[in-house]
């Protein structure tokens, strides 16, 4: 009888044991359903630029709101979009330069069908976003298959 009421509360133990980790264990994911999650300032994985993600109608977009280096080096003025295939825009300032749009909210936490410019080399990629926790979003630029890409962290930046 004893090894039975032992071997009673072991199993209790083990099955409340697993419902507090599975407790715990979804208290730290992320749960967040809200499209409007991704708003806010979010700085690039290389911490050379921050994106001020913001709803425009029903999509989502960002600019460049921050450069670690604004200025040309070899102009002394504002970096430009030099890079651009399109020759008059090569005038335009990077800083203040939608560099995402498009985004819509096609499951939880992830947002989809948006695109990704990069200043640095002046091309346009599909794109992806994943936030994987309140303060971490997964950016991947890609062409044709999302396989076939780079992946961007970017963290959320705090306003001051």
């Amino acid at each position: 009888m004893h090894k039975r009421i032992s071997s009673i509360k072991q199993s209790l133990w083990l099955t409340l044991s697993g419902i507090f980790m599975l407790l715990i264990g979804s208290a730290f994911s992320v749960s967040n359903n809200d499209p409007d999650a991704i708003v806010g300032v979010w700085k690039t994985g290389d911490g050379n630029a921050m994106v001020r993600i913001y709803k425009n109608e029903e999509k989502y977009q960002g600019k460049i709101v921050w450069l670690k280096e604004p200025i040309d080096p070899e102009t002394g003025k504002p970096k430009l979009d030099k890079n651009h295939s399109d020759e008059a825009s090569r005038k335009r300032p990077i800083l203040g330069l939608i560099n995402i749009w498009g985004f819509t909210q096609t499951e939880k936490n992830v947002w989809e069908e948006g695109n990704i410019y990069d200043p640095k080399n002046g091309s346009t990629y599909s794109c992806t976003i994943k936030m994987t926790n309140p303060k971490t979003l997964e950016v991947r630029g890609y062409i044709g298959v999302s396989l076939i890409g780079r992946t961007d962290v970017w963290t959320k930046q705090v306003a001051k």
